[in-house]
């Protein structure tokens, strides 16, 4: 029979979770012979929902309504793959997978450790991310027995699965660029983004420049407000700061398809990707730069890691992973107080803080040598396109849940189940 497997998660969400949901349940509809899928979306801050009438977005509303009508059955599930912030994960199946992103910092607070136990295993989208959820321990008192635990951690299972290429066609827009030379940042208006002083620093080294920035920026989610806020924050950072400049700053907010995305990695005049953020879960916009082709100019920490090195061989033939982007000083230090968001971000955590003279330097490098860096990101597109292909992604996720998958009635796999309870005396 089939695994009745329950996904929670935003997957209606115009948002990096949202995004997450959406591979999740890509990849088990792949194996509908194996899964019998159900959803229970969720709400994701303030962020808008997906409006692309198409056939994915009517399966997703089917599985909707197919679970309603479970649950108001009382039905129960066999599994449950929770796609969300671990203070969120929670006990609804007798197999429970957490999918997260986890943090972009060092550490993770005693409440995810204690919510990621509750887990069989938790699947993050990053190497950087499993790290810190390793790397945690606290000395802990268990409130019921007043047991002292000196190293209270994480005891779930771990796996990482990063995700996969989706390549769409460009579409006809027009970004009416004055200058031939722009560069791009696609980034949520936050404090871990790090936004304002991208912005400063770069137009503290172009400021007398015929060169662009192209900013898709908002705060919250693609509506006629945000951008207003957004438009505005940005209007005040730069008159007060450098009201005479010849460089240009363009803002790109509002919901966009894939497909005018892509014709924005490829666009002739955008020329590089930027990010100073203090840290990445993964890194998506740099990703989708990466399989574009377009060059980035980042700090070499983060969960884009994962994605940014090609293997090489060395002059003595053994091959070696090398850094195929613009790399940015940093120094690793406490994430700042503004940054504070308990649980997600707690104050003892430490994250990356990119140098100002390295990103100057780096971004004046791709200006003046941009055919090297071009080279450099044309190599990178083409491993991260043979080595992050969809159906490969999603194989691997489902890899992780095949040792709690229900066997099929009649099955060697039931057979094997019941040959080793029979040898070791127990009772089925």
């Amino acid at each position: 029979m089939k695994t009745k497997i329950l996904v929670k998660g935003p997957a209606l969400s115009r948002s990096g979770y949202g995004e997450h949901s959406r591979f999740v349940l890509r990849a088990l509809r792949l194996h509908e012979d194996k899964f019998d899928i159900y959803l229970q979306n969720i709400p994701w801050g303030k962020t808008g929902w997906i409006f692309e009438d198409n056939e994915e977005r009517l399966w997703i509303d089917h599985l909707v309504g197919k679970t309603t009508q479970y649950v108001s059955q009382k039905g129960r599930f066999d599994m449950s793959i929770q796609v969300t912030i671990p203070q969120e994960f929670e006990e609804i199946a007798p197999i429970n997978i957490g999918a997260t992103a986890g943090t972009e910092s060092t550490m993770i607070s005693p409440n995810w450790i204690e919510k990621s136990n509750l887990m069989n295993k938790v699947i993050f989208v990053s190497n950087h991310t499993k790290h810190a959820f390793e790397k945690t321990s606290y000395e802990a008192r268990n409130e019921q027995t007043g047991q002292i635990i000196k190293d209270f951690r994480c005891k779930a299972q771990f796996g990482v699965v990063n995700y996969p290429v989706r390549i769409f066609e460009p579409a006809d827009i027009n970004l009416d660029l004055e200058y031939d030379f722009n560069f791009l940042v696609m980034a949520q208006y936050s404090p871990r983004k790090n936004l304002e002083k991208t912005i400063e620093w770069w137009v503290e080294e172009f400021i007398d420049q015929k060169v662009g920035l192209v900013l898709k920026v908002n705060i919250a989610n693609d509506s006629v407000i945000d951008r207003h806020v957004v438009a505005k924050k940005i209007k005040n950072l730069l008159d007060d700061n450098y009201p005479k400049r010849k460089c240009k700053i363009y803002l790109l907010h509002g919901t966009m398809k894939e497909e005018e995305l892509s014709t924005i990695y490829q666009h002739p005049k955008i020329k590089a990707i930027l990010s100073l953020s203090h840290g990445e879960g993964f890194g998506l916009p740099l990703f989708e730069a990466a399989y574009y082709g377009l060059p980035i100019v980042c700090p070499e920490w983060g969960g884009q890691l994962d994605f940014l090195y090609v293997p090489t061989k060395n002059k003595k033939g053994k091959i070696k992973n090398k850094p195929h982007f613009c790399r940015v000083e940093y120094d690793i230090k406490k994430v700042q107080k503004e940054a504070v968001w308990e649980p997600v971000i707690i104050k003892d955590s430490s994250w990356c803080f990119p140098k100002q003279g390295s990103f100057k330097m780096r971004i004046r490098e791709i200006k003046k040598d941009y055919k090297r860096y071009l080279t450099m990101s044309e190599k990178l597109k083409k491993h991260v396109r043979e080595n992050f292909k969809e159906e490969k992604q999603y194989n691997e996720f489902v890899s992780h849940l095949e040792e709690f998958i229900v066997p099929k009635a009649g099955s060697e796999d039931v057979d094997e189940l019941f040959d080793k309870l029979m040898n070791t005396g127990a009772s089925a």
